[in-house]
C-alpha cells in the first residue's frame, strides 16, 4: 500500500491510500479462489440433491414393480382358487349324477327281476295245478346282465 498525503486549502487534509498492483491482483485471486470454492461447495450441494432424487425416484420405480408384480400373483391365486372351486362343484355334480343314474338303473332291473319272478310263480302256481295230472317236471333259469334279464324255462317230462 502506497500512502500519499496532500493538504489543501489549510484546513483539510486528504489521504489516499493506494494498493499495488501485486496486491490487487492477490486480492483477486483470493476472490476468484473463494468464488470457485463457493461454486464447489454448490456444486457438491446440488449433486447430493440429485442423488437424493434419483434415489427416492427408484425406490418409486421398485415399490411400484413390486406391487405390480404382488398384485399379478394375488390375481393368478385367485382364478386358480376359483377353478378348484369349479371343478370341486363339477366332481360333486357328477358323483351325484353317477349315483342317481346307478339308483335308477338298479331299481330298473329289480322291478324287472320282480316281474319276472311274479312271473315265475304264476307259471309254477299254474304248472303245479297241472303237474298232477300230467307228472311232468318244470326247470327254470335265470340269468341277470347289465343290460337286460334272461330267463329259460323247461318242462321236462320223466
Amino acid at each position: 500500500s502506497t500512502w500519499r498525503c496532500g493538504q489543501t486549502d489549510g484546513n483539510l487534509i486528504l489521504i489516499v491510500i493506494e494498493d499495488s498492483e501485486e496486491e490487487i491482483r492477490l486480492k483477486q485471486k483470493k476472490k476468484q479462489e473463494q468464488q470457485q470454492q463457493k461454486k464447489e461447495k454448490n456444486t457438491k450441494e446440488r449433486i447430493k440433491a440429485a442423488k437424493k432424487i434419483q434415489a427416492w425416484w427408484r425406490g418409486t420405480l421398485v415399490r411400484q414393480t413390486l406391487l405390480h408384480a404382488a398384485l399379478r400373483a394375488w390375481i393368478v391365486q385367485l382364478r386358480q382358487k376359483k377353478r378348484r372351486a369349479a371343478l370341486i362343484s363339477y366332481a360333486h355334480t357328477e358323483r351325484a349324477v353317477v349315483q342317481l343314474q346307478s339308483l335308477v338303473h338298479m331299481w330298473r332291473i329289480h322291478w324287472r327281476y320282480c316281474q319276472l319272478l311274479n312271473a315265475i310263480y304264476i307259471i309254477q302256481y299254474r304248472w303245479q295245478c297241472h303237474n298232477c295230472q300230467t307228472c311232468a317236471l318244470l326247470w327254470r333259469h335265470c340269468v341277470v346282465t347289465a343290460t337286460h334279464l334272461q330267463f329259460h324255462i323247461e318242462i321236462i317230462n320223466p
